[in-house]
């Protein structure tokens, strides 16, 4: 599957415990757009209300050749999962800390997105996630490792 867009940052910002996939309703402009690569995860989290889970401040761009119908970049969108993965999603987002945060959208035959289960890193957590990040990278440039 190639991938389409990634949130680089949601791995920084948040340290994710469980991943899970799940498909996700678009129109056809929308997939479109997706194909042709233009989304944006940055700063999208997913909601679960009424036993459904929602994709909300994802961006997808309207599709250039669909005049007839152009659709909101930013509206909430529905994600199609698995009654259970749903309820242990719904479960651990209830929990204090933590987040379901989509961390890809990927293509193949279906649009997908990849969700993460994460609770948020501290200062701290990010300043010793960089120092161990830099002394991988210095032992690999030596051979060290």
């Amino acid at each position: 599957m190639k991938v389409i867009a990634e949130n680089r940052r949601a791995r920084f910002d948040f340290e994710i415990l469980e991943t899970v996939e799940a498909g996700i309703m678009l129109t056809g402009p929308e997939t479109k757009s997706c194909r042709a690569g233009h989304v944006n995860l940055a700063g999208a989290y997913v909601t679960v209300r009424d036993g459904k889970a929602f994709l909300k401040n994802a961006t997808i761009a309207p599709y250039s050749f669909a005049a007839r119908m152009p659709h909101e970049e930013r509206r909430d969108r529905a994600l199609l999962l698995k009654a259970v993965e749903l309820k242990k999603l719904a479960a651990r987002a209830e929990e204090k800390g933590f987040t379901i945060i989509p961390l890809a959208m990927h293509v193949g035959h279906f649009v997908k997105v990849e969700l993460g289960i994460g609770r948020g890193r501290k200062k701290t957590d990010k300043r010793q996630h960089i120092r161990e990040r830099e002394v991988a990278r210095k032992l690999k440039q030596t051979g060290d490792y």
